[in-house]
């Protein structure tokens, strides 16, 4: 069973911007695309740097430290679409940002 969780108000994260949370021991990058909320892993998995401190453009986040680019819609790695980040369905309800983890396994 999956669980949806509050992650922040959509008024503290300006469009072009992230904000990192921690839910269910995970840091979750949430990025406001324009005005459509996304929520990623906050992890790159080429050596760990946070996504939430990447730039974000054209719906794609730069990781800060190699300039490794994920989709923000789907995760993929965009050099090679078979690699990807976590992604995390986001419901949006009177200014809150609820973010729904799966069960650890």
């Amino acid at each position: 069973m999956e669980n949806e969780f509050f992650a922040a108000k959509t008024d503290d994260i300006a469009p072009g911007t992230s904000q990192v949370c921690q839910i269910e021991g995970k840091f979750i990058a949430i990025f406001n695309d324009g005005g459509t909320f996304r929520a990623i892993d906050d992890m790159c998995p080429h050596a760990g740097a946070s996504l939430g401190e990447g730039w974000l453009d054209d719906g794609c986040v730069t990781c800060p430290w190699h300039a490794w680019q994920f989709r923000l819609s789907d995760g993929a790695y965009m050099q090679n679409l078979s690699l990807k980040v976590e992604t995390f369905p986001v419901r949006i309800q009177d200014g809150d940002i609820f973010v729904t983890i799966p069960p650890a396994k």
